[in-house]
């Protein structure tokens, strides 16, 4: 038999999530953002749930290709814009919308001549730093898009440094107003964190909304009490079972250095998940996990394949924890739930991270 691991990826929850970003936008229109392969979970596999958005952001012209292949004819929205000239030609083949953060990007599309051929949204650095035209650039570099032959609409886009802290964003979005002042165009403003803590208000902040981790269930400030506090529902489960048992004495160690040894006696389980898998491998001994639907701990350093688990609590709760077991290592299984926050917070990483990491290795079944 095949090894005993699946991810399950919940169209359910990807339906519930996009309409609680939809109630949450309050009448303004959502982007799905499906960038990273659908943040690990599958552009393919998620795109029947979350058609019903008004179009979808992403970073990859074939990604963008797969969807047009997929059957979506609407909007698709190009995060980082193009990489290069060559570009322009696809997005004109796929009517791709694009964001231009740079004066290259500009001149690119000054050497195109195909008419109002490109949508084209104008990003402003409010202080990300990352992408974007620096303030006092902006309105000369809005101007000479709009003025382009090739160019359409050209909107307004920026993205909050400190959206997931309440009132963090306040400055940037002063910023942002001064800014572009008397400027027509769409404006794009929210991700999931500046969504969900600015609620229906959101609507003053821009015309179309970012929505991404939220519409996977996680929690967009990566504390995870936040994603349920929302009203989110996980739509990634990693699920295994325990392989081996092992009964060991006190003071006996389990796994690679030595870096757990045992208080007591007690019964450890061997999980068939380890970091090839995209299970983490910082993620420390205490990490939680459940075993039997009795949330328990792993135990030890995290290995290639396996990680070690503490039986005890399952047992005590009356379950068996013998081979076999199932094991939930994210996710909602068989009335079990354990948030991907949890276990990302326990590993000092987010969630995102933990989806983003799924391995190609894993067998995907879509629930």
């Amino acid at each position: 038999m095949p090894r005993p691991i699946h991810a399950f990826i919940h169209l359910d929850a990807l339906t519930h999530n996009l309409a609680r970003a939809r109630r949450a936008a309050s009448g303004a229109k959502v982007w799905a953002v499906v960038k990273a392969n659908a943040y690990g979970h599958g552009l393919a596999r998620v795109f029947s749930a979350l058609r019903s958005a008004d179009g979808f952001a992403l970073l990859d012209l074939a990604e963008a290709e797969t969807l047009r292949t997929l059957g979506w004819g609407g909007p698709i929205l190009l995060l980082e814009g193009c990489f290069g000239a060559d570009d322009l030609a696809r997005c004109e083949r796929l009517n791709l919308w694009h964001t231009v953060h740079d004066a290259a990007q500009i001149n690119w599309l000054a050497a195109r001549s195909k008419p109002r051929a490109h949508r084209v949204f104008a990003k402003l650095n409010t202080g990300m730093n990352r992408l974007g035209f620096a303030p006092e650039q902006y309105r000369a570099a809005w101007q000479r898009l709009a003025q382009l032959p090739a160019v359409g609409d050209v909107g307004h886009m920026t993205h909050f440094a400190h959206a997931d802290v309440e009132g963090g964003d306040a400055r940037a979005r002063a910023l942002f107003e001064q800014t572009v002042d008397g400027l027509p165009g769409e404006r794009s403003l929210c991700n999931s964190a500046a969504l969900l803590r600015h609620g229906e208000g959101a609507t003053a902040l821009g015309d179309w909304m970012r929505p991404g981790i939220m519409l996977y269930g996680g929690s967009p400030t990566g504390l995870q009490p936040d994603a349920r506090a929302w009203g989110l529902r996980p739509a990634m489960s990693l699920c295994t079972r325990i392989i081996g048992v092992q009964q060991l004495p006190a003071g006996a160690v389990v796994g690679y250095g030595e870096t757990f040894r045992t208080e007591r006696a007690m019964r450890v389980g061997v999980a068939a998940v380890g970091y090839a898998d995209g299970y983490p491998r910082h993620a420390p001994s205490g990490t939680p996990i459940v075993v039997d639907g009795v949330r328990t701990r792993i135990v030890g350093r995290v290995s290639m394949d396996m990680v070690g688990v503490d039986l005890d609590p399952v047992r005590a709760a009356g379950r068996a924890g013998d081979v076999g077991s199932p094991v939930l290592c994210w996710g909602r299984h068989g009335g079990a739930e354990l948030p991907v926050d949890e276990v990302a917070e326990a590993a000092g990483t987010l969630g995102y991270e933990l989806m983003c990491a799924l391995a190609p290795r894993v067998p995907v079944q879509v629930a």
